[in-house]
């Protein structure tokens, strides 16, 4: 039986890395003596920094960057694997990427992803988000493997893109992430059930770690991280919108079960749209 233990880390990253990186030294050490192999962090671990000039004053490049540096070492330390589920990166040209990076138990990065989807919406109640004005989008899909699993990468907004993540499933993933700082407005209406559908349709585990509460930069995020089985079933999930870990023990056996009884991955058809002149009144449609 192929078994995993992971957690998935829940912050209220404010707009310090060295703050933020004692945060997430203290709570991946719970993660592990807890006996997880793989913990996940949030989005934007290393700062939720909204204003511009604020934000570019930290970037540093993969290389340089305080937070990395530190997740490899506690990965070493810890001899886990390590799921910085994303910080701002320097990538010149005045834009940051907003990307996530994989460490393996030798501390070695194993793989990173750049959130493809850029978060550009205006919510009710005046909220407005334009990510595009400050992040480059990320051009390529990814999957890691860990050594009882293959994980596939996404960060928040990606949860809206479902053949994103059918292709990371299609590409092997038994386990699929989406590490986020979700809104409260947006969270509170559509968290809980995108989660679930994307375990759903791919017949996969659904990991993903949140930011929470009112951070900093004044801005609110949801909290609520969630682990969810293929089934769909939430396993384990953060109280609310304070800090704190969860852990669950996934038997990857379930991902084959699943997709056994609902085989939509292998039954998916390829298809054409047509557009046709409407019934006229009284009319059949064959």
């Amino acid at each position: 039986m192929r078994e995993l233990v992971v957690a998935a880390i829940q912050m209220r990253s404010g707009v310090s890395p060295e703050v933020n990186i004692e945060a997430m030294e203290a709570l991946v050490r719970e993660a592990a003596s807890r006996g997880a192999r793989y913990v996940q962090t949030p989005e934007m671990t290393g700062a939720v920094q909204k204003n511009r000039a604020g934000l570019r004053s930290i970037l540093r490049t993969e290389a340089d960057d305080p937070v990395l540096k530190a997740a490899s070492s506690l990965a070493a330390e810890l001899g886990i694997y390590l799921h910085v589920g994303s910080t701002a990166i320097d990538v010149g040209h005045d834009m940051a990427a907003n990307r996530g990076v994989v460490f393996g138990p030798d501390g070695a990065s194993l793989a990173h992803y750049d959130k493809i989807h850029m978060f550009d919406v205006d919510l009710d109640n005046g909220e407005s988000w334009r990510e595009s004005s400050v992040y480059k989008p990320g051009e390529a899909a990814c999957t890691v493997d860990l050594d009882v699993a293959r994980l596939g990468m996404g960060i928040c907004y990606d949860i809206r893109f479902p053949h994103l993540f059918r292709d990371l499933a299609l590409a092997g993933a038994d386990i699929l992430t989406a590490p986020a700082a979700f809104t409260r407005q947006t969270g509170e209406a559509h968290w809980h059930v995108l989660q679930r559908a994307r375990a759903i349709e791919n017949g996969a585990f659904m990991i993903s770690a949140a930011q929470g509460g009112v951070h900093e930069d004044g801005r609110e995020t949801y909290g609520h991280s969630l682990i969810i089985d293929p089934w769909g079933r939430v396993v384990a999930e953060a109280d609310g919108d304070e800090p704190g870990v969860i852990v669950a023990t996934l038997s990857l056996d379930e991902v084959k079960a699943a997709r056994a009884k609902i085989p939509n991955l292998k039954n998916a058809r390829s298809y054409r749209i047509e557009t046709g002149e409407p019934a006229k009144a009284g009319e059949r449609v064959a």
